[in-house]
């Protein structure tokens, strides 16, 4: 059960530190020189005082120091604060893929998921990582979001791309593209149109979202001369969808839909696989875009960019997505609480009792 939120509450983030050896320590600390955020939220990083030095020294960063504190229930409210996950001397090798840094990558990420499923930490906003030296045991995942989906036992999940102007979800997320039509179902469309349309609901507080299904096949099939996706899975999935009052349109031609801006008609996009939605997304805001899950018990946002391994160390990173990461996992924050009360207020005044307290 989610404990109450007080109004005044200020929401406690959890950063995670990614890959050492690229640009997440340079958009973290960037980011929290905004005091603007202090004002606003007990800022958490689950990482290593001594590599945060190194980078700070090698960023000829001058005016900026964490507070270090051994658990995050002991967090300074308007002080940036690192734990640290591992004691022993850390080599740092800018710029390249090593093993230690996807075992401290996993560390970081265990320790902030941990604290978030005790409640010590309300949302977990995750630096990038390198998804082959992360790889271990206890991580055999293609990525963040499948990891979340495993640790908080979510089976309808959506990774949600997120800019200023375009919320674009994909159906079949990170696998080969030779996988995608035996892959893509009439449940699992439906699926992702549920998890997005609740999403846009309780996490960004719209009443009744409208949500555009893109094609699979060029032309949306042209009627069946390029494929019949369209018409035997696809389109059956959003006649269901609508048939559960669900605003659900489609399917779209990707090409015209992006080139025409019809995207600004609507407030999200459900895109068939990884490229077809990520390619117009980050051509839009590559530095500045936010990876969101959807469909979590808990809340994760990301920047929408990689470990830049090319920029470690030069100072010319922006921190722009990370900073868009952290506010968005706020605001997701507060829309839930705001959306789950209003819920609750709405079942006590008609008298019918929530589906766990229901004797």
């Amino acid at each position: 059960m989610e404990l109450p939120v007080e109004k005044e509450h200020r929401v406690r983030i959890g950063i995670t530190h990614g890959d050492m050896n690229g640009i997440s320590y340079e958009i973290i600390i960037k980011t929290l020189q905004d005091q603007r955020l202090m004002e606003l939220y007990t800022m958490v990083v689950y990482g290593s005082s001594k590599v945060a030095s190194y980078h700070r020294k090698a960023l000829n960063i001058n005016d900026f120091n964490f507070n270090l504190i051994r658990k995050a229930d002991q967090a300074h409210a308007r002080r940036p604060n690192i734990i640290n996950i591992h004691d022993e001397e850390i080599k740092i090798d800018l710029g390249k893929s090593t093993s230690v840094a996807g075992e401290l990558a996993l560390l970081s990420l265990e320790a902030a998921c941990d604290d978030l499923q005790k409640n010590i930490i309300d949302v977990v906003v995750t630096g990038p990582i390198n998804k082959k030296n992360i790889q271990s045991p206890g991580f055999t995942f293609p990525g963040h979001t499948e990891y979340f989906a495993r640790k908080f036992n979510a089976e309808n999940y959506l990774m949600l791309m997120i800019n200023k102007v375009l919320r674009i979800g994909v159906v079949t997320g990170h696998i080969p593209l030779n996988k995608v039509k035996e892959t893509l179902t009439n449940d699992l469309i439906l699926g992702k149109i549920q998890v997005l349309n609740q999403s846009l609901k309780r996490d960004f507080g719209i009443v009744k979202p409208r949500i555009a299904v893109l094609a699979l096949n060029p032309h949306a099939s042209d009627d069946g001369l390029i494929g019949n996706e369209e018409s035997t899975v696809i389109q059956p999935a959003i006649q269901k969808a609508y048939d559960q009052n669900i605003l659900a349109f489609g399917p779209y031609p990707a090409d015209g839909f992006f080139g025409s801006s019809n995207f600004r008609s609507f407030d999200a996009v459900l895109a068939m696989y990884h490229d077809q939605g990520m390619i117009p997304f980050k051509l839009m805001s590559f530095e500045e875009g936010v990876n969101y899950t959807a469909g979590l018990p808990v809340i994760r946002t990301s920047p929408a960019h990689g470990t830049a391994y090319d920029l470690a160390g030069k100072n010319e990173a922006s921190p722009e997505a990370f900073r868009n990461a952290v506010y968005l996992a706020g605001d997701i924050f507060m829309h839930r609480h705001e959306f789950d009360e209003l819920h609750a207020n709405q079942l006590h005044t008609s008298g019918v009792q929530p589906e766990n307290n229901r004797t």
